[in-house]
């Protein structure tokens, strides 16, 4: 019977120390008015210890006042992109104009009347 309970309980992903993660936003509360509009996921982390076959501890942002332990179905293993096309360039920073962020666009690609 335990071989057949820890078919189900081995780590799927191949999750170890060091690798990064995304985090599932499931249980985690943000300032954001509706859940609908929040993330999904969090940025990626990286695991510090495997605490068991299930959690892993990762390295959270100190401002974040949450404990730093999640079972495995909440991190989802980063994947770098096949594609050229893939890849995400970090968006250009803001200007500053009266002590408010602004960004210039550059042109609109498309529209709907």
């Amino acid at each position: 019977m335990k071989k057949q309970f820890d078919k189900k309980r081995r780590n799927p992903q191949g999750l170890k120390v060091g690798d990064n993660m995304w985090l599932e936003a499931k249980n985690i509360y943000s300032k954001q008015p509706s859940k609908k509009l929040g993330q999904k996921r969090y940025k990626s982390f990286r695991i510090l210890k495997d605490i068991s076959q299930e959690a892993f501890q990762i390295k959270l942002p100190e401002e974040w006042m949450i404990h730093n332990v999640f079972n495995e179905d909440l991190l989802i293993l980063c994947k770098k992109p096949h594609f050229k096309e893939q890849h995400m360039y970090p968006a250009p920073p803001p200007e500053i104009i009266n002590k408010e962020e602004e960004y210039e666009v550059e042109e609109v690609k498309n529209y709907r009347k």
